[in-house]
């Protein structure tokens, strides 16, 4: 009986002394049988792909598309000089003065030439280069795709077509014809439509200068004058400026060269009679703007060289008390809009009474001119980036994003209709639009942005 006992004993002893330590440690060896991600790789893809994107812009299309521009439009003013020309021979000797313009001209079309083969060039060896790069990620970016073992990144490209065809699907049967709307405005292409472009982007002589400005065509030249374009800059503290400059040809302006030049409103800016804001138009070889520290549109005679004013109702906001805005500040001295259309030129303000609403008068010709019918709206004003007149239409516009401005707004003169629902957009070259002018020569919509001209095309019902 003893001996059995002291068995039992013994193997509990022995299973004790062989129990583990309170604080044991595991460790695990794992096996991955996958190759490491080449994340430097994908680093390198990325700088290189950034550094694409930042030399591959709009702006260089449409540097080249705005030099196409240019002289395909001095090649048919050539034409139409060349054929005057042919008619002024008397058999012996030809035009003196149609021979100084045709040569004039032909110096413009090398220069214009020169910087389109200099751009093309450049172009050429940006094309040639990105073409490598891009060659090189993609090569890089399939080798990377191997490591998808699970099909992450390619499942996600199929729900990616999955729903963009879901989207037209849905667009398509919720597709209603449009509502037929009656005429507006006093000329016979209706309402506007869209916006197609940029057809211009220029920074002319002085790129990266002179940030606030506006430029254009006279809706109204004088003779001989129908193919010159003007502009404005601020030359002072973006506020101010004393000289309008003019361009014979959209080329000329495209490059940089100003004929006839300046034309100088007074010798000193600011004061009297300094062009206050950029909000300017020229129409029947007048310029019009806002008078330097005044409520009033000051009109100058780019002949005469005479400055003629015109007051505005009492109460009227002035001195960058009543901006145009973005969504993050307001554009100085902005608080005048002059702008032109069919019809001759329109003022945009605002005046205490009507609370910082839109107020729109006609200006009427005459010396000097004189306040026409208004119109007052309920559009708030710094709640506008910009506005332009087309067809006797009021347009407002608001500033969406970097990339985007947006036509959101409209008022019927002729029937007193507003509108806040247009949803027309405005593909921007460069942040901000400091000044919009509607050409009914052409159709186009010349835009000031940060030193840039770009123009638009408009297209109406």
């Amino acid at each position: 009986m003893k001996l059995l006992l002291i068995l039992p004993l013994c193997a509990v002893f022995t299973l004790t002394r062989q129990a583990p330590s309170p604080n044991p440690k595991c460790a695990c060896q794992v096996n991955n049988s996958e190759k490491e991600f080449p994340h430097d790789k994908l680093r390198a893809v990325e700088r290189n792909t950034t550094n694409c994107n930042k030399n591959i812009t709009p702006q260089k299309t449409l540097e080249m598309e705005s030099l196409l521009l240019g002289l395909e439009r001095r090649l048919i003013q050539l034409h139409k000089d060349v054929s005057v020309l042919e008619r002024e021979d008397d058999g012996e000797m030809y035009g003196v003065l149609s021979l100084f313009v045709i040569e004039n001209e032909m110096i413009e079309i090398k220069q214009l030439i020169d910087k389109l083969n200099s751009t093309t060039r450049d172009n050429r060896r940006l094309t040639e280069d990105t073409s490598q790069e891009l060659t090189h990620l993609h090569a890089e970016m399939v080798e990377m795709e191997k490591f998808d073992t699970m099909q992450v990144v390619r499942g996600r490209q199929v729900n990616k077509r999955l729903k963009s065809d879901l989207k037209v699907c849905k667009s398509a049967l919720n597709a209603t014809a449009a509502p037929t709307v009656p005429p507006q405005g006093v000329c016979s292409h209706g309402r506007l439509r869209n916006v197609t472009g940029p057809r211009v982007y220029t920074a002319g002589e002085y790129a990266g200068s002179y940030s606030y400005g506006a430029w254009g065509r006279d809706p109204r030249p004088q003779p001989g004058k129908e193919s010159w374009y003007w502009r404005v800059m601020m030359t002072s503290s973006n506020k101010y400026a004393n000289y309008v400059r003019l361009y014979s040809s959209l080329s000329a302006l495209i490059i940089g060269v100003s004929n006839p030049g300046n034309v100088e409103i007074s010798s000193s800016n600011p004061t009297t009679n300094t062009i206050q804001g950029p909000n300017n138009v020229l129409y029947g070889g007048a310029l019009y703007y806002n008078c330097y520290n005044q409520d009033s549109v000051c009109r100058f005679n780019l002949t005469t060289k005479a400055v003629s004013t015109l007051k505005l109702p009492k109460g009227t906001r002035y001195n960058s008390k009543a901006n145009f805005c973005n969504l993050d500040e307001c554009y100085p001295f902005t608080d005048l809009d002059l702008a032109t259309d069919e019809s001759g030129v329109w003022v945009v303000y605002t005046t205490t009474q009507d609370f910082g609403n839109l107020v729109l008068s006609k200006v009427e010709e005459g010396q000097p001119p004189t306040l026409g019918q208004t119109w007052r709206t309920s559009v708030y004003k710094q709640g506008v980036s910009n506005t332009f007149m087309a067809c006797g239409i009021l347009y407002a516009t608001r500033f969406v994003s970097v990339e985007v401005e947006e036509i959101f707004y409209s008022f019927d003169t002729t029937t007193g209709r507003e509108r806040f629902n247009l949803g027309i957009f405005i593909n921007k070259m460069s942040r901000n639009i400091l000044a919009l002018n509607y050409s009914p020569v052409d159709k186009m919509l010349h835009a000031y942005c940060d030193s840039y001209m770009v123009s638009y095309k408009l297209l109406f019902l």
